[in-house]
């Protein structure tokens, strides 16, 4: 059965990474797994309507058309912009690394991160993506999310970043039911050894968790439990701004 044209187009952008944002065609044709004269047809017409931009060694990278339109989607821009005020004061308390992220399928979509020069090293960035099970931020959308999606990522291999990753489906289980008892996770060390997240959920006007919020600081010298308390704070602030109700019973809920 034959792609469509769309999928070959999809095929192209998704050949693009963080790892290598710049591709030749040879790469991009490999990268897509398509002809190079499809590729070389298709390249010039996303770059004469600016989804993709020729440097000038003749290497390709994503265009600000994309970026224009991507900025559009409701779950990214409007989140995002309830959120900056929270964010921007929970960065100027702690001086670490600030993170809103939201559920996309099986993994954390990072919206947005503040982080100072003297914050920890991190491997997150915007737009960027990374597993449920060891993040912070994943734990709080998984142990939110439908039943449905958290007995399929407790099913599936887990995969391990450090020695104190959740591997097993025991582990994550405990993990998820402590997120929902006390509304918050805390990861440590879990994709790099160097990093402890306090995460909490962000809540929608219906209740529902929308998004989650983190703060990652150095593992060796942070008590989580010191930070548990100003994420909390952040996150209902850009709750309350979202029409979620600012009341102890519904967080419950």
């Amino acid at each position: 059965m034959s792609q469509s044209v769309t999928a070959r187009v999809l095929r192209v952008i998704a050949a693009f990474s963080a790892e290598r944002p710049e591709l030749t065609l040879t790469e991009l044709s490999r990268r897509a797994a398509l002809p190079l004269s499809t590729v070389h047809r298709l390249v010039g017409e996303l770059a004469e309507w600016g989804a993709l931009e020729r440097a000038a060694d003749g290497r390709y990278r994503v265009g600000l058309r994309l970026w224009e339109v991507g900025a559009l989607a409701p779950r990214g821009l409007g989140l995002r912009e309830s959120a900056m005020p929270f964010l921007e004061d929970l960065y100027a308390v702690t001086k670490q690394n600030v993170q809103l992220a939201v559920l996309d399928g099986s993994e954390v979509v990072y919206l947005e991160r503040l982080s100072g020069r003297g914050a920890v090293n991190v491997i997150t960035r915007v737009g960027g993506r990374l597993p449920l099970h060891a993040t912070g931020v994943g734990l709080v959308l998984l142990a939110f999310a439908a039943p449905e999606l958290q007995e399929q990522i407790l099913a599936a291999p887990l995969k391990r970043y450090t020695a104190k990753t959740m591997c097993t489906p025991d582990e994550l289980r405990r993990a998820l039911a402590e997120v929902r008892r006390t509304g918050v996770a805390v990861s440590d060390g879990q994709i790099e050894l160097i990093a402890l997240s306090v995460a909490a959920p962000v809540r929608g006007p219906r209740g529902g968790v929308v998004a989650a919020l983190s703060v990652v600081v150095p593992s060796e010298t942070s008590d989580a439990m010191a930070y548990v308390p100003v994420v909390r704070a952040a996150a209902r602030g850009i709750s309350r701004t979202l029409g979620f109700p600012d009341s102890p019973a519904a967080e419950r809920k």
